[in-house]
């Protein structure tokens, strides 16, 4: 018998409602809405503690990659009530509104209720709920025609820089042209200093290499160059977190990378590609979680 179009699963005692799995999300791919949520089912255990106590922005695509979508940080109505929510302030909201509802996606259940809701894309601050921020991130930028292997030569000469000041990097792909490093740091430095520390390493970067390098956003002199984005560590700005789908032609991933891959990479000795939900579950299979460092506290910048 065909499946029904809308049924009832419980999960950890969680029963979460389940419609339309043979919508196809990504019709490039033939990638459907069943496959989005059995992908993030199984990405579980390495996906959900980089969420867990985060507030969570959603990029929802309810008719798939190819129709309208729309940014989500609030609670939508019908939220069951076992979904964590988390009230806070949101100064600047173009809204007007002085708070948001947040979804924090701690538990299995909660990540495939977002995935059913085509909850495609997954960001997260740089922060937990009531804490300080706990990563430092640094957004690679290609401005065409960079690609992600000029990137990963950046990559290369941030990791050695920050390695001076005693921070570790870890780098991911961004799932579209570029890439990010993600770096642990003590949760006891507000936003304003991250992102004052990161542009500075920024700007003694692009010094060191004008003609490849930029810490500048404006477009007119980015072609060509990696723009070495320091801002993403404002309060209020997310990043696509690690094991996130993204709205490509294909159900390309934020896919953590160990170094040799990025030095290979950078120097030309192996392709420059973004990876598939396919290829991450592999991936995983093989390496586990390389971006499990980032759940311990790291260092205190340097000020």
């Amino acid at each position: 018998m065909p499946e029904p179009a809308r049924f009832t699963v419980t999960i950890d005692g969680r029963d979460v409602e389940l419609s339309n799995l043979d919508k196809v999300m990504y019709p490039a791919a033939g990638f459907t809405k069943g496959e989005v949520i059995d992908y993030y089912t199984r990405l579980a255990p390495v996906l959900l503690p980089h969420l867990r106590g985060r507030a969570l922005t959603r990029i929802r695509y309810p008719n798939g990659v190819d129709g309208a979508f729309f940014f989500e940080k609030n609670a939508p109505g019908g939220t069951p009530s076992w979904v964590r929510r988390e009230t806070l302030p949101v100064p600047g909201s173009t809204m007007s509104r002085e708070t948001i509802d947040f979804v924090v996606v701690d538990e299995l259940a909660a990540l495939v209720w977002i995935a059913n809701l085509a909850a495609l894309e997954l960001h997260t601050p740089q922060w937990r709920v009531g804490a300080d921020p706990d990563l430092m991130v640094v957004d690679l930028d290609p401005g065409a025609p960079a690609g992600l292997r000029e990137c990963c030569a950046v990559a290369v000469l941030m990791r050695d820089r920050l390695a001076d000041d005693g921070i570790a990097a870890y780098p991911k792909t961004s799932g579209k042209k570029g890439m990010q490093l993600c770096c642990p740091i003590a949760g006891a430095q507000s936003a304003e200093v991250v992102s004052a520390y990161a542009k500075r390493v920024a700007d003694e970067l692009a010094a060191q290499m004008p003609r490849s390098v930029t810490a500048r956003m404006a477009k007119a002199i980015r072609p060509g160059k990696v723009f070495i984005d320091w801002s993403q560590n404002n309060a209020a700005k997310t990043t696509v977190a690690p094991y996130s789908l993204r709205a490509q032609p294909n159900p390309t991933v934020s896919t953590p990378l160990t170094w040799d891959e990025v030095e290979a990479i950078g120097t030309g000795d192996a392709a420059a590609r973004q990876y598939t939900a396919t290829d991450v579950l592999d991936r995983v299979d093989d390496h586990g979680d390389l971006l499990a460092d980032l759940l311990s506290p790291g260092p205190r910048l340097p000020v």
